[in-house]
């Protein structure tokens, strides 16, 4: 039996009558509704995901704060779970056709602005251009992430692009020629990320520990990942214009706080 789950910041029961109406054109479709309601804050949202992630199935959603629909939203797209934001079109229609926007009230449907979709826009080209993916379109980011494995890459370009900035990231592996794309960007776009070997020993160790894999791999040897960071260093110091940032011991917060700062940017979203 395939499940669709409706996850609302209400009951969910409007959104389930929406489904049950679409339903209703499938004939006898062998199919159950999981409702998961009164998701108001982000560890509701963690929560609620995954019991979705665990089973699979259709996602249904109506939120009425945004930035809980772009974590409902990343999370779909990082377990490649089908998702609907659920008549967001709609109402986005209806607000510039009534030249009114819609109201944010928790059991209504939440509110579509323009802010709303640019954050959506910017999560799908982060998500798509994470771990040097799609090269070619790194002339299109905001901003572009370089640093080795486990630098915090992703869950820093996650987080700016919760703020409304397409991200791109590029792993620096040392023996691989980096992308020639890096070399025609705009350099004030792009940000090395330095961290500190000790620190990316540590990492590492207890990546491979969740993982269940040998501790002799060499992908935390202390001696190569030096070798790593040296590599690194000096490849940045070949582009003396891109922003170096050190993330050891940062939080994501602190250092997207700090790239941001220096690079001078201003529009938040």
């Amino acid at each position: 039996m395939k499940t669709i789950y409706v996850l609302s910041d209400s009951t969910g029961e409007t959104a389930e009558r929406v489904v049950k109406a679409a339903l209703s054109q499938f004939g006898g479709s062998d199919v159950r509704i999981v409702r998961l309601g009164k998701v108001t804050n982000q560890l509701e949202v963690q929560q609620a995901m995954a019991t979705v992630t665990v089973d699979g199935g259709l996602l249904v959603y109506t939120l009425v704060d945004t930035d809980l629909a772009v974590a409902v939203h990343t999370i779909a797209e990082e377990y490649g779970l089908m998702a609907f934001d659920l008549l967001s079109p709609l109402l986005h229609s209806l607000s510039i056709f009534l030249g009114a926007a819609a109201q944010s009230t928790p059991g209504l449907l939440h509110q579509i602005d323009t802010n709303y979709f640019r954050r959506m826009e910017a999560v799908n080209f982060t998500v798509k251009h994470d771990d040097g993916q799609e090269t070619r379109g790194l002339n299109k980011a905001d901003l572009v992430l370089v640093g080795v494995s486990r630098s915090s890459k992703t869950p820093l370009s996650m987080y700016l692009a919760h703020k409304g900035y397409k991200v791109a990231n590029v792993p620096l592996v040392k023996g691989i020629e980096p992308p020639a794309e890096l070399d025609r960007i705009d350099p004030k776009k792009v940000v090395g990320l330095v961290i500190s070997p000790r620190r990316l020993v540590e990492i590492r160790t207890s990546r491979l520990v969740n993982m269940g894999q040998s501790m002799r791999n060499s992908y935390a040897d202390y001696e190569r990942v030096e070798e790593e960071i040296s590599f690194c260093r000096q490849y940045f110091r070949r582009h003396p214009d891109w922003l170096m940032i050190d993330v050891t011991n940062k939080s994501i917060e602190e250092s997207a706080s700090e790239i941001l700062r220096r690079l001078g940017a201003q529009q938040s979203y």
